[in-house]
């Protein structure tokens, strides 16, 4: 068992390790200390190189003029000069024959080559740079200058670069690591926040940092969604409250008069309970349907796409409100052709006229026209209308402006709700204002399909 622990404690740590590694923090540094490692290691060798000709460069130069010097005596003094010299290596040759003419203690029985620019030998071991000079009479002076000295400063500068590229290398992986987290803490104290937040905690918002950079950015930009989120949250609650209620109020009905004719059969009848029963079912259904309609339109269900005649399908509301008593004013419907579903767009004129309806003192007015590619339905009554603070809450879920009137009529708060999903579905839009006698006059304008 201990060992089983011991190997599951090892993956979680290795596990731990590796999501380290592919950290953001760690890639940063590990590609900031390869850059900075691969430009001063190149940097170096070109560094080195540029020394070591440079140095080359200078004893050549001091060499050709030491040369000329010795050449201007051996052409003054003679070929015995050279001899008489201690501190130099030098040798007098036949230029034909490269036979040695004369040397000095240093060079005697040495070989040294010789071209038309200075050439690098090792002479005894020692490295040298070999310059040749004519001094008259086919004769040249080849002075070899050593290189040891310059070998052993550009070896010294190796050396040290050696000690500063991955001392200054590592200084640049801690100062990309130090800054790198430094910059991502925010990141870290936004993801704490975010993963604490739960359904139920919504209200919680991420801490905005006071750099305004990119990731003070992101923290407002999270906040923003949670605020939708949360605005969501409270509608789909106050949603499911207030279908509960909805749904509860008819069965609530139902039971009662159930109970109480069950109790005292005398004091209701059959059919009183049985009419009873069937309006609050009714509703119930009613209700029912709305809310499927709106789940449909929510989930994004496709919508059918064929020639609706609107004027059509206002002429048929007209028609049902006359027959209803109501006073009715059809002279604006006109001809207008949408591509759309018939049942829901004949659901928009139906819910439109049937809110009329219940909120006219006495005349409600329909019209349909069509222009520049959009056909519009107006709806208007000449009752209360819509105070203009509630004109975009009217479309809410479940929203009544008048809770007796409306739930008298049979209203649920969920017919607007629906004509603007509806609408909305099928790339319109709908808005109410003032009517031309007071009351409310709704508008729906949709992409015309002729």
């Amino acid at each position: 068992m201990a060992e089983r622990g011991d190997t599951a404690l090892n993956g979680t740590e290795r596990m731990r390790a590796g999501r380290r590694l592919r950290s953001v923090r760690a890639r940063a540094t590990l590609g900031a200390v390869a850059v900075v490692l691969l430009a001063l290691v190149g940097g170096s060798a070109v560094f080195a190189a540029s020394l070591s000709a440079s140095l080359e460069q200078a004893v050549a130069r001091n060499g050709e003029l030491r040369a000329e010097e010795l050449a201007a005596r051996v052409e003054a003094e003679g070929p015995g000069v050279i001899g008489q010299l201690d501190d130099d290596v030098v040798q007098l040759v036949d230029e034909e024959s490269g036979a040695v003419l004369s040397a000095s203690e240093d060079a005697e029985g040495l070989a040294i080559r010789f071209g038309d620019d200075p050439i690098r030998l090792d002479l005894d071991g020692e490295p040298v740079l070999v310059v040749a000079e004519d001094a008259g009479d086919d004769r040249l002076v080849l002075l070899a200058m050593p290189l040891e000295d310059e070998l052993d400063a550009v070896s010294t500068v190796v050396g040290m670069l050696a000690i500063a590229v991955p001392l200054l290398t590592a200084v640049v992986g801690a100062t990309t690591w130090l800054l790198v987290g430094r910059a991502l803490r925010p990141v870290d104290r936004i993801r704490s926040e975010v993963e604490a937040i739960s359904g139920d905690r919504l209200d919680r918002r991420v801490p905005v940092p006071a750099s305004g950079d990119e990731i003070a950015a992101l923290a407002t930009t999270m906040n923003s969604m949670l605020d939708r989120l949360d605005g969501a949250a409270r509608a789909q609650r106050r949603f499911v409250s207030d279908a509960s209620h909805e749904l509860r109020s008819p069965l609530a009905t139902i039971r009662q008069h159930a109970e109480l004719a069950a109790a005292h059969p005398a004091t209701t009848s059959t059919e009183e309970l049985a009419q009873i029963v069937h309006e609050e079912g009714l509703r119930l259904q009613g209700l029912v349907d709305a809310l499927l309609t709106l789940a449909r339109l929510d989930e994004g269900a496709p919508l059918a796409a064929h020639p609706v005649d609107l004027d059509d399908l206002a002429l048929t509301e007209a028609s049902r409100l006359k027959g209803l008593g109501a006073q009715v004013d059809a002279s604006g419907i006109g001809p207008a052709r949408v591509s759309g579903d018939e049942r829901m767009l004949g659901q928009v004129l139906r819910n439109l006229a049937e809110n009329a309806r219940r909120h006219a003192t006495a005349r409600v007015a329909l019209a349909v026209t069509e222009t520049s590619g959009w056909a519009t339905v107006t709806v208007e009554d000449d009752g209360a209308g819509v105070p203009e603070a509630e004109r975009e809450r009217v479309f809410e879920r479940f929203v009544r402006l008048d809770e007796a009137r409306a739930r008298e009529a049979g209203g649920s708060g969920l017919g607007l709700a629906i004509v603007r999903g509806i609408v909305t579905a099928h790339g319109g839009a709908i808005a109410v204002d003032a009517s031309r006698w007071g009351g409310a006059r709704f508008t729906v304008r949709l992409p015309s399909g002729s």
